[in-house]
């Protein structure tokens, strides 16, 4: 679902109910991303309401993809301070804990494929899914 932005000079602007709607954050975790600094300061309308870009949702987007592999605010926020342009390796100790996140999750999804596999073993063979009969 595509909501269509305000424009504001060239580029698309967002409220914070289409900006909560479109990333599936709520109103009050972005303002409370934006006081820990997580988020940078909101730009403003002339009325004083927040307004968000394109990048403020890119921003968003690594947020939930980081949160949702456990990783902490605190390690976010080092994570999201490297500017577009820099490149991860210019930040070894940003680079170790990338690395350090992956292998937890690969670990985690090897897990989980262990356990479709033993699923799909059973559903497929019709065995009960407490014992091999």
């Amino acid at each position: 679902m595509k909501i269509e932005g305000l424009r504001m000079g060239s580029a698309a602007a967002f409220s914070i109910k289409e900006i909560s709607k479109m990333t599936g954050l709520t109103e009050d975790a972005l303002r409370y991303y934006e006081k820990i600094e997580l988020l940078p300061r909101a730009k403003r309308r002339e009325n004083g309401r927040r307004v968000y870009n394109k990048e403020d949702m890119q921003l968003m987007e690594l947020i939930i993809c980081l949160k949702k592999m456990g990783v902490s605010l605190k390690d976010i926020k080092e994570f999201a301070s490297l500017s577009y342009k820099e490149d991860i390796l210019s930040a070894p100790e940003v680079h170790d804990k990338v690395q350090s996140y992956r292998r937890k999750l690969q670990d985690q999804i090897d897990y989980l494929q262990k356990i479709l596999g033993v699923l799909d073993y059973k559903i497929a063979n019709k065995k009960s899914l407490l014992k091999d009969s």
